[in-house]
């Protein structure tokens, strides 16, 4: 399937332009991902969820994350059918429209829907990008492009908080939402201007593939945010997992059954394809403990405020944007296995010197250090991505696309959900032999066992990225 430029005005007019002008889209579609975070405390008042409620106020972040992992290998099928292009813009219109919905919404109920449809106009913008990539560009050109994708990826999804605490600080929080209008509106005309829509397949699209595949992923989701041990709390997590194996087994005898299945089981007996997806999921594991802890450990044990929390990450996850770019080009020269294998091995060093952090932790070490480890998540971005796409048939680009960002997503999930259960205990360990009072009256005991408890939480991230080396040596060699 190949995407067929129209007669340009401009003679300029080139893959590369068309590259530009999709990652507008996945800019704001990565924004949105992370901007509620520094809008949350704005719209909790607005929408009636008081301090006490921050339980529900996730729901928010929680919708979105639902939506994003019911679009992603839904929608990436059917662009592999009725053409990238057409679902591009028709995802890009949904997007809008969710957001549109979110800017007007005077419940907390409303929002949280409409955050739904967002988040699925947005999860599907990545996945059909990378299979337009795969369109316009030649086998060995697809690397650097790809690993541009990741860093747009990680450059919005690090400025999000940023984003969204400015536009709060000089506008409303609905703003926010406004501006994807204009914005997604010009992205739809550039593509309309210099595209003409890809050609359909007459292949059958796997609805009730697509949609048990979706519940299954949802129950995975809302089974890992259960982490009361109360009795009831577990039986009702313990119903998720039961209704989550449930609903993938069904899926798994659906897509062996239909003729032209959502999701073609064949892709994992490829080596390259399953190696890189396993992969991704221990990249997850471990990002997702650098995103939470590092703002954590700043304002709880260092003293630093949340703007200071935040600009410390935004050192580790603005590398993780220059490491794809990075990363693009090694896979080209290398292939995937030495460029994944070498990030994994920086973050994991990156890790080991975050766990050596103490209480006067100061520039220029604390730069380095997470210097290091988001250089080595963003150089794994492009040959993960790019080995996927290449291991899998053209009409099959946008589903495989879909899945890579799937495991990464289930990664993050289960590696938060494991940080706070797993955390929790811990922490209850280290102060087994400290009173109510004594932890009241020596704050200084309580902050070192907090500082241990990160410690361990950094060495923890260092053992997964390491682990994550074992499925990365079955990428395979440069190829010729």
């Amino acid at each position: 399937m190949q995407v067929i430029l129209k007669k340009p005005l401009h003679r300029n007019t080139s893959p590369s332009l068309i590259l530009v002008i999709v990652c507008i889209g996945i800019f704001f579609g990565a924004l949105d991902q992370t901007v509620i975070y520094g809008a949350l405390a704005d719209m909790m008042p607005d929408l009636s969820i008081t301090v006490l409620e921050l339980d529900r106020a996730a729901w928010i972040v929680i919708g979105y994350l639902i939506g994003y992992t019911f679009a992603m290998p839904l929608m990436a099928r059917v662009s592999d059918v009725y053409g990238h292009y057409q679902i591009y813009i028709l995802s890009l219109v949904l997007f809008t429209i969710g957001s549109i919905f979110v800017a007007l919404a005077p419940n907390f109920e409303w929002i949280v829907a409409a955050r739904v449809l967002q988040a699925i106009g947005g999860g599907a913008v990545v996945p059909i990008a990378m299979a337009i990539v795969g369109d316009i560009f030649p086998e060995g050109r697809r690397a650097v492009p790809l690993g541009i994708i990741g860093g747009v990826v990680e450059g919005g999804a690090a400025l999000g908080p940023f984003y969204g605490g400015g536009i709060v600080e000089i506008l409303d929080w609905r703003w926010i939402f406004w501006i994807n209008l204009p914005v997604s509106l010009i992205a739809i005309l550039f593509i309309l201007f210099i595209l003409s829509p890809s050609p359909r397949s007459r292949v059958r699209i796997d609805y009730l593939g697509g949609i048990l595949l979706a519940i299954g992923l949802v129950l995975v989701s809302l089974a890992l945010y259960q982490r009361s041990e109360q009795s009831h709390f577990v039986a009702y997590a313990t119903s998720l997992w039961i209704g989550s194996v449930f609903f993938f087994i069904l899926f798994i005898f659906r897509e062996m059954k239909f003729p032209q299945p959502l999701v073609t089981l064949n892709m994992f007996r490829n080596v390259k394809f399953s190696s890189a997806n396993i992969t991704n999921l221990f990249v997850g594991g471990a990002l997702i403990m650098a995103l939470v802890n590092v703002p954590l450990m700043s304002e709880t044990i260092l003293g630093s405020s949340p703007l200071e929390g935040g600009l410390r990450l935004f050192r580790l996850t603005a590398m993780i944007g220059v490491g794809a770019v990075i990363g693009g080009f090694l896979c080209r020269q290398f292939g995937y296995r030495i460029p994944t294998i070498l990030g994994l091995v920086l973050s994991g060093v990156g890790f080991f010197f975050l766990s050596r952090w103490n209480l006067q932790i100061a520039d220029p070490e604390m730069t380095l250090h997470l210097v290091v480890c988001g250089l080595g998540f963003g150089l794994v971005v492009a040959p993960l991505a790019t080995a996927v796409i290449e291991s899998v048939g053209e009409n099959q680009r946008g589903i495989a696309s879909s899945l890579v960002v799937i495991m990464r997503m289930i990664g993050m999930i289960i590696g938060l959900s494991a940080l706070t259960s797993w955390g929790v205990g811990r922490f209850y360990g280290l102060t087994a032999g400290l009173s109510l009072s004594e932890m009241i009256s020596a704050p200084e005991e309580v902050i070192n066992l907090a500082l241990n408890l990160f410690h361990d939480f950094f060495l923890v991230s260092m053992g997964i990225c390491f682990a994550g080396i074992l499925p990365a040596l079955c990428l395979g060699k440069k190829e010729k």
